[in-house]
This record gives structure tokens, C-alpha cells and sequence, in this order.
């Protein structure tokens, strides 16, 4: 059995981390010692390893406490359940891959445009007079 900084510390998290969890429904203590100390188990440390896994591939906690859920009782669920939930995930990120290209493209278009001398006032700023246009977003694309 652990304390709350042992544990903390084989996973390489803060003990506000381990309570955080806890309060969001991630884990529960094994139990308490004699003088009210939560003492965690080795299924803890194992639970923590995955949730720390899980939030390096950018699973939000939501989508990290189902994934327990399904870990708990994997008999009776599929692996198809879980790859739905990575699959969803995946689509997120293709999303968000998708907009931050078009953002950059518009941020490289705006300031390749720009002339960029320390010397020259911003009255006359290309990148400026783009945004004020009424159709920039759309000219940027």
C-alpha cells in the first residue's frame, strides 16, 4: 500500500493531481490507515499509468473515465467500443489538424505580404489594411 505522495511519485505526478482525479471519479483509495491516511494499491498505480497514458494521447477525461469503465469489465464489452472511442478522438484531431493548416496558411499568406520594417510606421501595414478588409478570411483561404 502506498500514501498519497508515494504514489504520486512512482507515477511522476503531484499529490493535487492524484486528488484531482479522485474528485473527477478516476480512482478511489484502497482504503484508509489506522490514522485516516488514504492509502492507495498496485491496481492504483496501474490505474494512474493509464490515465497519464491516456492524457499523453490527448483523451479528455470524459473519454479516459469510459475507457475505465470498459477496462473494469472487459468481458462484457467489445473492442469495438473502444476503438470507437479512439476512432472519435482521431476525427477530432483530423479536425483540428484541418483548421490549424488553414489558419497557418492564412498567417503565412499575412505576413509574407508584409513588408516588416522597423523603420516604417504600422499605418500602412499590409497585414492591418488584410484584417479590415470586409472579406479577408475569405481572400486568405
Amino acid at each position: 500500500m502506498y500514501l498519497i505522495g508515494q504514489l504520486a511519485k512512482l507515477c511522476g505526478v503531484s499529490n493535487d493531481t492524484l486528488r484531482f482525479y479522485e474528485k473527477n471519479g478516476l480512482m478511489k483509495p484502497a482504503g484508509r490507515s489506522n490514522s485516516g491516511y488514504r492509502l492507495y494499491s498496485e491496481e492504483n498505480l496501474s490505474r494512474i499509468n493509464f490515465i497519464i497514458r491516456a492524457k499523453a494521447i490527448g483523451l479528455s477525461l470524459d473519454e479516459i473515465r469510459e475507457l475505465l469503465g470498459i477496462r473494469l469489465e472487459a468481458s462484457q464489452h467489445s473492442c469495438a467500443e473502444v476503438k470507437a472511442i479512439t476512432q472519435t478522438k482521431l476525427d477530432e484531431v483530423d479536425v483540428k489538424i484541418a483548421e490549424l493548416t488553414r489558419i497557418r496558411v492564412a498567417l503565412k499568406k499575412l505576413n509574407d505580404a508584409c513588408c516588416g520594417h522597423a523603420d516604417d510606421d504600422a499605418s500602412h501595414c499590409s497585414i492591418l489594411e488584410a484584417l479590415d478588409e470586409r472579406d479577408c478570411c475569405s481572400t486568405l483561404e
